[in-house]
């Protein structure tokens, strides 16, 4: 299995996460603080990390930042920070994550996220294509959780993904927000619309960035979301 870092000044919710990762097969360090995880991650080169955002002596986004100098590993954030707050930050800083969970959350959606977020690194290493989904202009890579709008890459979070597939897997369909919910893994104890909305949004402006006229996904106001056939 993989060696995995982990940040988080809350001593208990580090624990937590390292107690089921490791339940999972995993072998895995953990920091307190971020200046802590960058000595220990360059010495040790872990196959992932996970990084809580507000934490003393440097935040998990510098963290990163100081990251990308000397590995693309896979990064994934935790935080109670609301990944509306971050866009303005990443806008300006797209340094790279593969995806962010918003706290509180059980621990399978977090184990989850890890092995697909291994999965991707695999496949993107390899530079092998898994089954392959394609609907019109896109091409859904789903054994390595891998899209591609027109044959270029899109950026997009695991969590984004999962939705963007499930919409695409029944063109013409509308899917609800408590399907998509459920699609990305998200519990719905912690989740609103606002997340599901906050995620679509995302995804077209990533869409957009390669193809400004890219309107594949609608809105059903009251209802949910389509992808059109």
């Amino acid at each position: 299995m993989a060696r995995i870092a982990v940040v988080d000044d809350q001593l208990n919710i580090l624990e937590e996460m390292a107690a089921a990762l490791r339940e999972a097969g995993h072998t895995v360090e953990t920091y307190t603080d971020g200046v802590a995880a960058l000595s220990g991650i360059r010495t040790n080169r872990p196959d992932l990390a996970i990084l809580n955002i507000k934490m003393p002596r440097m935040d998990g986004l510098e963290l990163l930042s100081r990251l990308r100098e000397f590995t693309d590993l896979p990064v994934i954030y935790e935080s109670y920070t609301t990944l509306e707050m971050l866009d303005a930050y990443f806008e300006q800083n797209p340094i790279g994550f593969c995806d962010f969970i918003e706290a509180p959350f059980h621990m399978p959606l977090l184990t989850n996220r890890v092995e697909l977020a291994l999965k991707r690194a695999a496949g993107l290493k390899s530079g092998v294509n898994g089954d392959i989904i394609t609907i019109g202009a896109l091409a859904l890579d789903t054994d390595h959780c891998l899209a591609r709008w027109k044959g270029e890459n899109i950026p997009l979070t695991l969590s984004e993904i999962l939705i963007l597939r499930r919409l695409a897997q029944q063109p013409g369909y509308v899917m609800s927000r408590d399907a998509l919910t459920a699609a990305a893994g998200f519990d719905s104890i912690y989740v609103d619309d606002r997340t599901i909305d906050s995620h679509i949004k995302r995804i077209r402006k990533k869409i957009r960035s390669i193809d400004p006229e890219f309107d594949a996904i609608e809105t059903l106001y009251g209802v949910g979301f389509r992808y059109k056939s």
